[in-house]
Order: structure tokens, then sequence, then C-alpha cells
């Protein structure tokens, strides 16, 4: 690749080293400094630079959980390049159990960032001047927003060739097309040249099996198709390109019983949940409004008018069949094994007649 140096917060990674850098971040009331922990591994050979972040989103710790785990297999001794890692980047929410700032913003809305902005401009241009501009791909991993979950999914900009090479190369079952929010971590890092992808999994404040194993192969499959890692890519069962998503939400206030599980398969008009009064009293029925599958949903039962209760991917009756019978052979396969887990927090009963 083009850059030989490698500088990161200061220090300098030269080939065959591995270092933990701590980021300078920001400052508490009490001035003492708010570091990020990067570690950095340096292969002896020269090739592609990569990075992995987590809690960007500081509630959202699966990807917290996936690097943890990716660090103690032997997918770390790669033989090309540079890999890295970033378990956690906006430290001061996670150590507030909050998915924000102190100072309110999002984070995943404020890049690229500048270095006399808001709390969370100056952190975001951090991130994209000390880890952005040394790399060459990223993967940026996430879970869902408060109360709900996402089966794992991979959200990227297909109209990029490079970015549609890693999507499909992390090998995640369901692959959403889109560019991402405006202000958004992997859009502006498109816009620098550094083609990222994002992985949606599980839900906030957990780590979770299912999650890990998806998140760590994901990631061993982006080095072994970079060239950076030997062996060969472990593909999904099915992988599905999604182009079109919509969120169900109720209509009237009460509690909901649900009858599908995150990742089932959908037909339209297939009942989704049935909303009960407080009191126990049928009020409605919640329907698909089109073939798909299930790629969000509210683990938080109580709703209101307008709360969103099922998040669906839009895929033909002929996808349908084709995926559900290449899942069949898989059984065993991980993204069964996260249909299941997903669904332990919900209240998941036999659709209505």
């Amino acid at each position: 690749m083009k850059r030989r140096t490698l500088r990161i917060g200061g220090v300098t990674i030269r080939p065959g080293e591995t270092k933990d850098i701590g980021l300078r971040l920001s400052e508490t009331y009490t001035g003492d400094l708010v570091r990020m922990p990067v570690r950095v591994i340096r292969a002896k050979k020269p090739g592609p630079r990569v990075f992995v972040t987590a809690a960007i989103h500081g509630d959202e710790i699966n990807g917290t959980g996936i690097i943890h785990d990716f660090l103690f297999g032997d997918t770390c001794e790669i033989e090309k390049g540079a890999l890295i890692l970033v378990p956690v980047v906006n430290v001061l929410g996670f150590e507030n159990n909050q998915r924000y700032l102190p100072d309110r913003r999002d984070l995943n809305r404020s890049f690229p960032g500048a270095p006399r902005g808001s709390m969370a401009s100056r952190i975001a241009h951090t991130l994209m001047s000390e880890i952005t501009a040394n790399c060459d791909f990223g993967i940026d991993l996430h879970s869902a927003a408060f109360q709900r979950t996402n089966f794992p999914n991979v959200r990227a900009d297909l109209a990029n060739l490079e970015i549609r090479k890693l999507a499909r190369a992390f090998g995640c079952a369901l692959v959403i097309d889109g560019k991402g929010p405006l202000g958004s971590f992997r859009r502006e890092c498109a816009r620098a040249g550094c083609p990222t992808i994002i992985l949606e999994a599980g839900e906030p404040w957990k780590i979770e099996p299912s999650v890990l194993q998806i998140g760590v192969q994901g990631i061993r499959n982006v080095l072994i198709h970079l060239g950076m890692l030997a062996g060969k890519v472990t593909p999904p069962p099915y992988q599905a390109i999604i182009r079109k998503t919509q969120w169900v939400r109720a209509t009237v206030g009460g509690i909901l019983k649900f009858h599908i599980s995150p990742g089932e398969f959908v037909t339209e008009n297939q009942p989704i949940a049935t909303n009960y009064s407080i009191l126990g009293m049928e009020q409605n029925i919640i329907t698909s409004p089109t073939n798909g599958i299930a790629i969000g949903m509210a683990t938080m039962p109580a709703v209101k008018p307008g709360e969103p209760v099922c998040h669906i991917a839009t895929l033909s009756s002929q996808q349908i069949r084709r995926y559900q019978a290449q899942l069949e052979k898989a059984k065993e396969h991980a993204y069964v094994q996260a249909q299941t887990d997903l669904a332990t927090n919900m209240d998941v009963v036999t659709s209505p007649e």
C-alpha cells in the first residue's frame, strides 16, 4: 500500500510490532485524560490496513465482545498489513452505560468532525484523523437501539465496488444496501477513501454468544479476502441483498404477544404480533405488509401508537423459498442459533388462526 509509516496517537508501529495505545479523546471535569484503547497489530510484510471499531454508541457492547473474543484467537497473527482494533470508541458513553456522549450528541451523526467543534465533533475528528486516515478498509460493529434487537446484518453502500466486495466477503446472510445516514462514520470513511461496512447485530447492553461467533467469523473472512490471513472464507448459509426495508408500527397502545422471531421469514399479511389491552382484551393483530424477513424487532412488549414493532426487509416469495431451503441444509449454523438466541427475551407464541 502507499503508506509506509504507521503512527497513531504519536506512537510509531513498525513492521512486526504489536502495540497498545491510549488515544487521547477528552478530559473529565477534574482534568483527567479520557483515552480510547487501541491495539495495533502490524505484520512484517506490507499489505492492507484494516480497522475494526465498536461501541461508537456506548451501550452497544456486542461489538466490544466480538473484538475481545477475536483477540483470544489465532487470527490476530496476520501475515500482511496491519490490523487496528478499537473495542470502545465512545469511552464516555460506555462508562455511563449510555448510547450518547455527555453533550447529548450522537457520535455516529457527528462525522467527519472538527478539531475545535463540540465534544462529539472533536472525538469524531480524532477517529477520522488517527484511525481512518491510517487505514485502507474498515469494519464498524453495532447493535440495535434501546429496547430493540437486530438479526445480524451487514450494511454497506453496494454502489461502491470495494465496499461491495468487503460486504460479500464478511459472509453475513443479510446485506442491506445504503450509504448510511448523514454524519455516520461509515459514510464519511467511504468519502475519505476508506471503504467501510458495518455489522448490526443483537441488543444493547449485551454480549450475545451467537452474535460473537458471527462477528469473529466475519472479521476473519475479511482478512482472508484481503490476503492478510491464510485460510478459506466461511460462507453464510445464504446471502440476500436487501434493497428495501420498512418498520411496522403499533396503531394502539397495549401489550404485544409476538408470533415471529428475529430472523424469521414472513409472508404478506402474516401475523407478526397481537396487541392486547392492559387487562388482556385483544385489540388488533399486526401483520406484515410484505414478503420478507424480520431483521429487527422490539424487545419491549408495551407499546404506544406509532412505536416500532418489527423491521422487515423485503424479499420475493421465490427468494424466501430458496433461502429457506439453503438454511434447512445448515441447521447447526450460527445464524440458526442466533434466531433462537435473540428470541429468548420475547414472548413468542403460536400465530392466531
